[in-house]
């Protein structure tokens, strides 16, 4: 396994809120972005850039209130679009003009949305266990207006944990299909002490409340087929499927990529990162 040089923390503004991300040699070529899933963290891509080529210039992205982001202050509210402005500052911020977009769930879905809404600026983007938001009929958006009203009163409540590993344990419960060694992982850089004892997440309860506004599949579709950049799908075997009529339209807006399918579950960079790592490779080398 190839260890990435010159690995360092980074801050940068995004309109006055401090994002994090972590940044593996900031002189090398190509440039890849890294955009973790919801309530994950940029340290969810560690081993997958463990297993690139040390010369690649690797940055992964804290998206506002999850990993060491700022959250915003009480009142402030989390939508989709916002991700997209991360992104956006932290391409302008690091002076990235060319960028290859990798993303999980959450991140896949903002990485081609922000491809249609800046294709000037992606190379190619991959699709992790994603392939847009969850759309649907334009009459849903009642339902979610109103479970968004619903969820404006809940206090941002924060549990704490003896220890990373009953926090990893907290983990598995609402992910069942993750191994031990992923929660572990994603509760260690995903939690910090506190002063009274233990140890409590680090994301921003305010994520777990409703948003107020998605696309429907008209409006989704629309934005697929703005994508310019080149497409890869990488799927778990026991993950996402691309099998309804749903997906098959969103793939075809894409020029029909033909999903790829790796050994492993939801989050299967992190269950298979040497073969996610070959397909990234055959995707961004020349």
């Amino acid at each position: 396994m190839t260890q990435p040089t010159q690995t360092e923390s980074v801050r940068f503004s995004a309109w006055g809120l401090s994002l994090h991300a972590i940044e593996r040699n900031p002189v090398g070529y190509p440039t890849v972005l890294f955009l973790h899933g919801w309530l994950d963290h940029c340290h969810s891509f560690d081993w997958l850039s463990a297993e690139l080529p040390a010369g690649w210039r690797q940055i992964a992205l804290d998206f506002r209130g999850m990993g060491q982001s700022d959250h915003l202050t009480d009142g402030g509210l989390y939508h989709f679009t916002d991700y997209l402005a991360d992104v956006e500052s932290a391409l302008v911020s690091m002076g990235i003009e060319k960028v290859h977009l990798v993303g999980h769930s959450l991140g896949g879905s903002v990485a081609l949305a922000y491809a249609a809404a800046n294709p000037e600026r992606v190379l190619t983007v991959t699709a992790i266990e994603s392939l847009g938001p969850s759309g649907g009929k334009p009459e849903a958006i009642l339902e979610r207006l109103r479970g968004f009203v619903a969820d404006l009163g809940k206090p941002r409540r924060r549990r704490t944990y003896p220890s990373v590993e009953d926090a990893a344990t907290r983990v598995r419960e609402n992910n069942s299909g993750l191994s031990e060694r992923v929660a572990h992982h994603l509760a260690r850089f995903g939690t910090r002490v506190v002063s009274s004892g233990g140890v409590e997440f680090t994301f921003d309860p305010a994520h777990r409340w409703r948003f107020g506004f998605s696309y429907d599949e008209e409006q989704l579709l629309a934005i697929l087929g703005a994508v310019r950049a080149p497409v890869q799908l990488i799927h778990g075997t026991t993950g996402f499927t691309f099998d309804d009529a749903r997906m098959r339209a969103r793939m075809a807006r894409l020029g029909s990529p033909t999903p790829i399918t790796v050994h492993g579950g939801h989050h299967v960079h992190m269950d298979n990162p040497k073969e996610v790592a070959l397909h990234l490779r055959r995707c961004i080398e020349p």
